[in-house]
Protein backbone atom coordinates (compact mmCIF):
# COMPACT_ATOMS: atom_id res chain seq x y z
CA UNK A 1 0.00 0.00 0.00
CA UNK A 2 1.54 3.33 -1.06
CA UNK A 3 2.41 5.84 2.09
CA UNK A 4 0.08 8.83 2.56
CA UNK A 5 1.96 12.07 2.91
CA UNK A 6 1.88 12.79 6.13
CA UNK A 7 3.06 8.52 7.51
CA UNK A 8 6.13 9.57 5.04
CA UNK A 9 6.87 12.14 7.40
CA UNK A 10 6.23 10.12 10.52
CA UNK A 11 8.92 8.16 8.58
CA UNK A 12 11.11 10.06 8.09
CA UNK A 13 10.39 11.70 11.93
CA UNK A 14 11.16 7.85 13.05
CA UNK A 15 14.96 7.67 11.20
CA UNK A 16 16.41 9.90 13.15
CA UNK A 17 18.02 8.36 16.58
CA UNK A 18 15.94 10.94 18.87
CA UNK A 19 12.43 9.83 17.74
CA UNK A 20 12.73 5.80 18.06
CA UNK A 21 12.35 5.96 21.73
CA UNK A 22 9.20 8.08 21.38
CA UNK A 23 7.55 6.40 18.45
CA UNK A 24 8.08 2.78 19.99
CA UNK A 25 7.46 4.10 23.72
CA UNK A 26 4.00 5.80 23.31
CA UNK A 27 2.05 2.77 21.43
CA UNK A 28 -1.29 3.59 21.48
CA UNK A 29 -1.93 7.26 23.08
CA UNK A 30 -3.51 9.52 21.54
CA UNK A 31 -3.15 13.20 21.59
CA UNK A 32 0.71 13.38 21.38
CA UNK A 33 2.42 15.63 18.95
CA UNK A 34 5.92 16.85 17.48
CA UNK A 35 5.84 20.44 16.99
CA UNK A 36 7.10 23.21 15.69
CA UNK A 37 10.81 23.36 14.21
CA UNK A 38 11.18 19.91 13.75
CA UNK A 39 7.87 18.77 11.70
CA UNK A 40 9.28 22.60 9.38
CA UNK A 41 12.58 20.87 9.09
CA UNK A 42 11.04 17.36 8.26
CA UNK A 43 8.84 19.43 5.38
CA UNK A 44 11.69 21.45 4.43
CA UNK A 45 14.30 17.90 4.11
CA UNK A 46 16.54 18.79 6.36
CA UNK A 47 17.64 17.36 9.89
CA UNK A 48 16.05 18.73 12.46
CA UNK A 49 18.15 20.68 15.90
CA UNK A 50 14.74 20.45 17.96
CA UNK A 51 12.02 17.98 19.18
CA UNK A 52 9.79 19.27 21.49
CA UNK A 53 6.47 17.78 22.26
CA UNK A 54 3.00 18.98 23.15
CA UNK A 55 0.33 16.73 24.64
CA UNK A 56 -3.66 17.22 24.90
CA UNK A 57 -3.69 16.73 28.52
CA UNK A 58 -1.25 16.17 30.95
CA UNK A 59 2.31 15.64 30.40
CA UNK A 60 2.99 13.19 33.34
CA UNK A 61 1.22 10.61 31.72
CA UNK A 62 3.32 10.53 28.35
CA UNK A 63 6.17 10.68 30.92
CA UNK A 64 5.23 7.33 33.05
CA UNK A 65 4.84 5.64 29.26
CA UNK A 66 8.38 6.83 28.50
CA UNK A 67 9.50 5.35 31.90
CA UNK A 68 11.96 7.94 32.47
CA UNK A 69 11.93 10.47 35.51
CA UNK A 70 11.19 14.23 34.62
CA UNK A 71 11.90 17.49 35.76
CA UNK A 72 8.03 19.01 36.28
CA UNK A 73 7.27 22.95 35.50
CA UNK A 74 4.10 23.52 36.72
CA UNK A 75 3.14 26.89 36.00
CA UNK A 76 3.40 25.86 32.49
CA UNK A 77 2.32 22.31 32.05
CA UNK A 78 6.01 21.52 30.97
CA UNK A 79 8.08 18.34 31.62
CA UNK A 80 11.89 17.58 30.41
CA UNK A 81 12.39 14.16 30.05
CA UNK A 82 16.14 12.18 29.45
CA UNK A 83 16.08 9.03 27.46
CA UNK A 84 19.59 7.48 26.20
CA UNK A 85 21.09 10.41 26.78
CA UNK A 86 18.60 12.68 24.61
CA UNK A 87 16.44 15.33 26.21
CA UNK A 88 12.97 16.05 25.17
CA UNK A 89 10.64 19.21 26.49
CA UNK A 90 6.96 18.07 26.58
CA UNK A 91 4.53 20.53 27.03
CA UNK A 92 0.70 20.78 27.64
CA UNK A 93 -1.53 21.96 24.51
CA UNK A 94 -2.71 25.47 25.61
CA UNK A 95 -3.66 28.81 25.40
CA UNK A 96 -1.99 31.67 26.46
CA UNK A 97 -3.39 35.08 27.09
CA UNK A 98 -1.03 38.30 28.07
CA UNK A 99 -2.12 40.82 31.26
CA UNK A 100 0.54 43.75 29.63
CA UNK A 101 2.91 43.39 26.92
CA UNK A 102 6.48 41.77 27.53
CA UNK A 103 4.82 39.62 30.57
CA UNK A 104 4.51 36.07 30.51
CA UNK A 105 1.35 34.83 30.17
CA UNK A 106 -1.16 33.13 31.53
CA UNK A 107 -1.81 29.68 30.52
CA UNK A 108 -4.96 27.51 30.16
CA UNK A 109 -5.28 23.78 28.55
CA UNK A 110 -6.45 23.64 24.84
CA UNK A 111 -6.24 21.47 22.28
CA UNK A 112 -3.26 20.88 19.17
CA UNK A 113 -5.29 23.09 16.83
CA UNK A 114 -5.38 25.89 19.60
CA UNK A 115 -1.81 25.63 20.83
CA UNK A 116 -0.87 26.23 17.68
CA UNK A 117 -2.16 29.82 17.26
CA UNK A 118 -0.05 31.13 20.21
CA UNK A 119 3.05 29.88 18.23
CA UNK A 120 5.58 32.91 17.09
CA UNK A 121 5.53 32.37 12.89
CA UNK A 122 3.27 30.02 10.82
CA UNK A 123 5.84 27.65 9.61
CA UNK A 124 6.54 26.97 13.16
CA UNK A 125 2.84 26.02 13.97
CA UNK A 126 2.72 22.92 12.48
CA UNK A 127 2.13 19.02 14.43
CA UNK A 128 2.49 15.76 13.63
CA UNK A 129 0.47 12.92 15.31
CA UNK A 130 2.98 10.54 17.19
CA UNK A 131 1.04 8.01 18.22
CA UNK A 132 -2.90 6.22 18.60
CA UNK A 133 -5.83 8.08 16.62
CA UNK A 134 -3.90 10.81 15.11
CA UNK A 135 -0.43 8.90 14.50
CA UNK A 136 1.17 10.66 11.18
CA UNK A 137 -1.70 13.03 11.15
CA UNK A 138 -0.10 16.56 10.11
CA UNK A 139 -1.72 19.75 12.05
CA UNK A 140 -1.17 23.04 10.84
CA UNK A 141 -2.16 26.31 11.22
CA UNK A 142 -3.86 28.21 8.01
CA UNK A 143 -1.32 29.51 6.02
CA UNK A 144 1.53 27.74 7.59
CA UNK A 145 2.23 25.19 4.85
CA UNK A 146 1.63 27.82 2.14
CA UNK A 147 4.32 30.31 4.01
CA UNK A 148 6.85 26.94 4.48
CA UNK A 149 6.39 26.63 0.54
CA UNK A 150 7.35 30.47 0.20
CA UNK A 151 10.04 30.62 2.43
CA UNK A 152 8.43 33.39 4.27
CA UNK A 153 8.35 34.32 8.23
CA UNK A 154 5.11 35.78 8.98
CA UNK A 155 3.91 36.45 12.40
CA UNK A 156 0.22 34.52 13.36
CA UNK A 157 -1.44 37.85 14.37
CA UNK A 158 -0.93 41.79 14.84
CA UNK A 159 -0.07 41.93 18.74
CA UNK A 160 2.76 39.08 18.45
CA UNK A 161 5.87 41.18 19.00
CA UNK A 162 4.05 43.14 21.68
CA UNK A 163 2.69 40.32 23.39
CA UNK A 164 6.85 38.95 23.57
CA UNK A 165 8.82 40.74 21.84
CA UNK A 166 11.62 38.04 22.25
CA UNK A 167 9.79 37.39 19.12
CA UNK A 168 11.76 40.41 17.08
CA UNK A 169 15.49 37.96 18.27
CA UNK A 170 13.91 35.14 16.69
CA UNK A 171 13.01 36.45 13.80
CA UNK A 172 16.13 37.49 12.82
CA UNK A 173 17.46 34.19 14.06
CA UNK A 174 14.87 32.13 12.24
CA UNK A 175 15.57 34.39 8.68
CA UNK A 176 19.25 33.97 9.19
CA UNK A 177 19.07 30.40 10.20
CA UNK A 178 16.57 29.51 7.49
CA UNK A 179 17.24 31.97 4.49
CA UNK A 180 13.43 32.48 4.28
CA UNK A 181 12.17 36.40 3.39
CA UNK A 182 10.14 38.37 6.21
CA UNK A 183 6.21 39.12 4.73
CA UNK A 184 5.81 42.81 4.63
CA UNK A 185 3.35 42.96 7.10
CA UNK A 186 5.75 41.55 9.44
CA UNK A 187 8.27 43.85 9.32
CA UNK A 188 6.02 46.68 9.32
CA UNK A 189 4.61 45.07 13.10
CA UNK A 190 8.75 44.48 14.08
CA UNK A 191 9.67 48.16 13.41
CA UNK A 192 6.16 49.44 15.10
CA UNK A 193 7.02 47.34 17.94
CA UNK A 194 10.54 48.41 17.96
CA UNK A 195 9.78 52.84 17.58
CA UNK A 196 7.43 52.14 20.79
CA UNK A 197 10.06 50.84 23.04
CA UNK A 198 8.55 46.96 23.11
CA UNK A 199 12.29 45.40 24.44
CA UNK A 200 11.67 47.77 27.14
CA UNK A 201 8.75 45.80 28.47
CA UNK A 202 10.93 42.39 28.52
CA UNK A 203 13.34 41.59 31.18
CA UNK A 204 17.11 41.99 30.53
CA UNK A 205 17.37 38.04 31.17
CA UNK A 206 14.74 36.93 28.60
CA UNK A 207 16.44 39.06 25.98
CA UNK A 208 20.20 38.25 27.08
CA UNK A 209 19.11 34.20 26.60
CA UNK A 210 17.69 34.95 23.09
CA UNK A 211 20.98 37.31 22.21
CA UNK A 212 23.20 34.22 22.99
CA UNK A 213 20.59 31.53 21.08
CA UNK A 214 20.73 33.69 18.10
CA UNK A 215 24.51 34.07 18.27
CA UNK A 216 25.19 30.21 18.80
CA UNK A 217 23.32 29.32 15.38
CA UNK A 218 25.11 27.31 12.94
CA UNK A 219 25.97 30.90 10.73
CA UNK A 220 26.20 33.81 13.61
CA UNK A 221 26.78 36.20 10.88
CA UNK A 222 23.42 35.66 8.99
CA UNK A 223 21.72 35.89 11.96
CA UNK A 224 23.25 39.29 13.16
CA UNK A 225 23.19 40.66 10.08
CA UNK A 226 19.25 39.69 10.14
CA UNK A 227 19.39 41.44 13.21
CA UNK A 228 20.75 44.31 11.92
CA UNK A 229 18.40 44.36 9.27
CA UNK A 230 15.67 45.03 11.47
CA UNK A 231 17.23 47.33 13.47
CA UNK A 232 16.79 44.82 16.68
CA UNK A 233 20.68 45.29 17.38
CA UNK A 234 20.60 49.46 18.00
CA UNK A 235 17.13 49.09 20.11
CA UNK A 236 19.38 46.84 22.03
CA UNK A 237 22.28 48.97 22.54
CA UNK A 238 22.60 51.84 20.02
CA UNK A 239 26.56 51.20 18.21
CA UNK A 240 25.86 47.33 19.05
CA UNK A 241 25.71 45.64 15.49
CA UNK A 242 27.51 43.33 12.86
CA UNK A 243 28.69 46.71 10.89
CA UNK A 244 31.55 43.87 9.13
CA UNK A 245 29.86 40.74 8.48
CA UNK A 246 33.07 39.90 6.46
CA UNK A 247 35.33 40.65 9.33
CA UNK A 248 33.27 38.27 11.48
CA UNK A 249 33.49 35.21 9.21
CA UNK A 250 37.32 35.85 9.00
CA UNK A 251 37.55 35.55 12.51
CA UNK A 252 34.99 32.72 12.72
CA UNK A 253 37.49 31.02 10.02
CA UNK A 254 40.20 31.74 12.18
CA UNK A 255 38.59 30.19 15.69
CA UNK A 256 37.79 26.81 13.30
CA UNK A 257 35.42 26.09 16.29
CA UNK A 258 38.01 25.90 19.02
CA UNK A 259 36.43 27.94 20.79
CA UNK A 260 33.41 29.96 21.90
CA UNK A 261 31.90 30.75 18.82
CA UNK A 262 28.80 32.94 19.61
CA UNK A 263 31.14 35.34 22.12
CA UNK A 264 33.58 35.85 19.13
CA UNK A 265 30.69 36.90 17.24
CA UNK A 266 29.21 39.21 19.12
CA UNK A 267 32.43 40.86 20.48
CA UNK A 268 33.01 41.79 16.83
CA UNK A 269 29.52 43.49 16.73
CA UNK A 270 30.29 44.91 19.67
CA UNK A 271 33.72 46.42 18.63
CA UNK A 272 32.16 50.22 18.70
CA UNK A 273 30.92 50.16 21.90
CA UNK A 274 33.32 51.18 24.91
CA UNK A 275 34.42 48.72 27.61
CA UNK A 276 31.90 50.34 29.82
CA UNK A 277 29.28 50.29 27.96
CA UNK A 278 29.54 46.87 26.70
CA UNK A 279 29.82 45.53 30.31
CA UNK A 280 26.76 47.16 31.23
CA UNK A 281 24.86 46.18 28.47
CA UNK A 282 25.94 42.75 29.07
CA UNK A 283 25.46 42.93 32.61
CA UNK A 284 22.06 44.18 31.67
CA UNK A 285 21.25 41.00 29.71
CA UNK A 286 22.24 38.74 31.91
CA UNK A 287 25.02 37.06 30.67
CA UNK A 288 27.45 34.59 32.57
CA UNK A 289 30.74 36.29 34.25
CA UNK A 290 32.88 34.40 32.17
CA UNK A 291 31.01 34.95 28.87
CA UNK A 292 30.63 38.10 29.93
CA UNK A 293 34.43 38.99 30.41
CA UNK A 294 35.85 37.16 27.18
CA UNK A 295 33.29 39.32 25.01
CA UNK A 296 34.60 42.48 26.76
CA UNK A 297 38.05 41.49 25.91
CA UNK A 298 38.27 40.61 22.66
CA UNK A 299 36.00 43.40 21.60
CA UNK A 300 38.31 45.72 23.15
CA UNK A 301 41.73 44.66 22.71
CA UNK A 302 41.88 43.30 19.40
CA UNK A 303 42.49 46.13 17.55
CA UNK A 304 46.36 46.81 20.21
CA UNK A 305 46.53 42.81 19.53
CA UNK A 306 46.40 42.93 16.15
CA UNK A 307 49.23 45.54 15.57
CA UNK A 308 51.37 43.42 18.09
CA UNK A 309 50.60 40.43 16.41
CA UNK A 310 51.54 42.90 13.29
CA UNK A 311 55.28 43.35 14.89
CA UNK A 312 55.96 39.57 15.37
CA UNK A 313 57.79 37.71 13.25
CA UNK A 314 59.69 34.93 14.90
CA UNK A 315 57.36 32.26 16.75
CA UNK A 316 58.07 33.28 20.10
CA UNK A 317 57.44 36.60 19.24
CA UNK A 318 53.85 35.84 18.24
CA UNK A 319 53.32 33.55 21.78
CA UNK A 320 54.49 36.77 23.62
CA UNK A 321 52.33 39.11 21.65
CA UNK A 322 49.00 36.44 22.32
CA UNK A 323 50.22 35.43 26.01
CA UNK A 324 47.31 35.71 28.43
CA UNK A 325 44.77 36.43 25.38
CA UNK A 326 41.85 34.21 24.83
CA UNK A 327 41.53 32.47 21.52
CA UNK A 328 38.58 33.90 20.90
CA UNK A 329 40.82 37.53 21.08
CA UNK A 330 43.80 35.95 18.88
CA UNK A 331 41.03 35.24 16.39
CA UNK A 332 39.46 38.61 16.13
CA UNK A 333 42.81 40.76 15.76
CA UNK A 334 44.13 37.93 13.19
CA UNK A 335 41.05 39.26 11.20
CA UNK A 336 41.73 42.86 11.46
CA UNK A 337 44.79 42.24 9.48
CA UNK A 338 47.88 39.73 10.65
CA UNK A 339 45.94 36.52 9.78
CA UNK A 340 49.01 34.37 9.09
CA UNK A 341 50.63 34.73 12.84
CA UNK A 342 47.19 34.73 14.62
CA UNK A 343 46.61 31.61 12.75
CA UNK A 344 49.86 30.07 13.78
CA UNK A 345 49.31 30.23 17.06
CA UNK A 346 46.17 29.09 17.37
CA UNK A 347 46.62 26.05 15.07
CA UNK A 348 50.02 24.95 17.06
CA UNK A 349 52.04 27.81 18.86
CA UNK A 350 49.78 28.10 21.74
CA UNK A 351 50.30 23.64 22.03
CA UNK A 352 53.61 23.39 22.45
CA UNK A 353 54.90 22.97 26.32
CA UNK A 354 57.90 22.28 27.47
CA UNK A 355 59.02 18.72 29.00
CA UNK A 356 60.74 20.30 31.89
CA UNK A 357 58.89 22.25 34.92
CA UNK A 358 59.47 24.36 37.87
CA UNK A 359 61.05 21.34 40.55
CA UNK A 360 63.76 20.67 37.53
CA UNK A 361 65.28 23.47 37.86
CA UNK A 362 64.60 23.34 41.96
CA UNK A 363 66.29 20.16 41.80
CA UNK A 364 69.15 21.78 39.52
CA UNK A 365 70.12 24.44 42.49
CA UNK A 366 67.87 27.65 41.68
CA UNK A 367 65.99 28.68 44.45
CA UNK A 368 62.24 29.28 44.10
CA UNK A 369 61.50 32.29 43.09
CA UNK A 370 61.53 34.81 40.01
CA UNK A 371 64.86 32.89 38.51
CA UNK A 372 62.11 29.88 38.05
CA UNK A 373 60.10 31.70 35.52
CA UNK A 374 62.39 33.31 33.72
CA UNK A 375 64.23 29.84 33.01
CA UNK A 376 61.29 28.33 31.90
CA UNK A 377 59.70 31.17 29.63
CA UNK A 378 63.01 30.96 28.01
CA UNK A 379 63.49 27.71 27.74
CA UNK A 380 59.90 27.80 26.07
CA UNK A 381 60.92 30.95 23.51
CA UNK A 382 64.00 28.42 22.41
CA UNK A 383 62.03 25.61 21.79
CA UNK A 384 59.08 27.66 20.00
CA UNK A 385 62.09 29.26 17.85
CA UNK A 386 63.26 25.45 17.83
CA UNK A 387 66.65 26.26 18.99
CA UNK A 388 66.59 23.67 21.72
CA UNK A 389 65.54 20.16 21.05
CA UNK A 390 64.36 17.34 24.03
CA UNK A 391 64.66 17.78 27.76
CA UNK A 392 67.90 18.21 27.96
CA UNK A 393 68.75 20.85 25.95
CA UNK A 394 65.30 22.81 27.51
CA UNK A 395 67.05 22.18 31.34
CA UNK A 396 70.60 23.95 29.92
CA UNK A 397 68.59 26.92 28.48
CA UNK A 398 66.42 27.37 31.56
CA UNK A 399 69.39 26.97 33.68
CA UNK A 400 71.47 29.49 31.71
CA UNK A 401 68.42 31.95 31.65
CA UNK A 402 67.58 31.64 35.62
CA UNK A 403 71.76 32.53 36.08
CA UNK A 404 71.67 35.77 33.95
CA UNK A 405 68.40 36.55 35.85
CA UNK A 406 69.46 39.15 38.82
Amino acid sequence: MELSPDERLLERLADLPAARPLITGLGDDDGVYVVGGVVRDLLLGVEPLDLDLVVEGEPQRVVNALGAAAHVHDRFGTATVEIAGVRYDIARARRETYSRPGALPTVSPARIEEDLGRRDFTVNALALGLAGRYRGHLVAFPGALEDLRGRTLRVLHDASFSDDPTRLLRLARYAGRLGFSIEDGTRRLARQSLEGGALQTVTGSRLGAELRLLAQEPDPVKALSALGDLGVDEALEPGFGLGDPELAARALALLDGDGDRGALALATASMSLSPRVLAALLDRLAFPAGQRELIVAAASGSRDLARALERASLPSEIAAAAAGSPAESVALAGALGPAAAARRWLSQLRHVELEIDGSDLVAAGVLPGPRIGAGLRAALAAKLDGEVDGRAEELARALEAAADTG
